[in-house]
């Protein structure tokens, strides 16, 4: 499933139209969204929020051929709840650093198209009245996404990431500066 979701956003994002809003070296740009899906355990009576994000990405340096890497950070957060005979609840956020590289190739006007990696250090708070629940332990974990932003301003743009870890997909607005 994670690869037919990762190829169909792949396809879309090379369909759209013609001409480049490239991503360059000094750019900066602040992801703000929310995600979806993700790994919430097997309790299919559970209540979980959406993951809150906020990431940001610099152009670091050009590479041969037409792309960008990019470096930034990345910070999560979700909650999850089951309740039966007892309750379990549990919190997590993330707070890593993330490198992207920027494709610039295709000279599709307003289109930035990206892949990454995030490694980051998951904090978990528990909460369980039943032992029988699995507990968390804050750990170092990492993830892998592929994503586009789509510029309606020259600053403004909505954005959408689809990958592994805290959430599989992550839309919302992007702000570049």
């Amino acid at each position: 499933m994670k690869k037919f979701t990762l190829g169909l956003l792949f396809v879309f994002l090379t369909y759209l139209s013609a001409n480049a809003q490239e991503f360059e070296a000094n750019t900066n740009i602040i992801n703000v969204g929310i995600g979806f899906a993700g790994d919430y355990g097997f309790y299919s009576s559970a209540n979980a929020s959406p993951v809150f994000s906020a990431s940001y990405d610099r152009g670091v340096w050009d590479v041969p051929g037409p792309g960008v890497v990019g470096l930034g950070g990345y910070i999560g957060h979700r909650t999850f709840k089951y309740s039966s005979t007892s309750e379990y609840k549990w919190s997590q956020t993330v707070v890593g650093v993330r490198g992207t590289y920027h494709y610039n190739g295709f000279n599709i006007d307003k289109l930035d198209i990206y892949a990454g990696f995030l490694v980051g250090y998951y904090f978990y708070s528990n909460k369980n009245t039943d032992s029988a629940f699995r507990t968390y332990s804050n750990s170092l974990d990492h993830s892998g996404f592929i994503g586009g932003r789509w510029f309606f301003t020259e600053h403004i743009a909505g954005y959408v990431e689809a990958g592994y870890g805290i959430s599989n997909i992550s839309l919302g607005a992007a702000f570049k500066f």
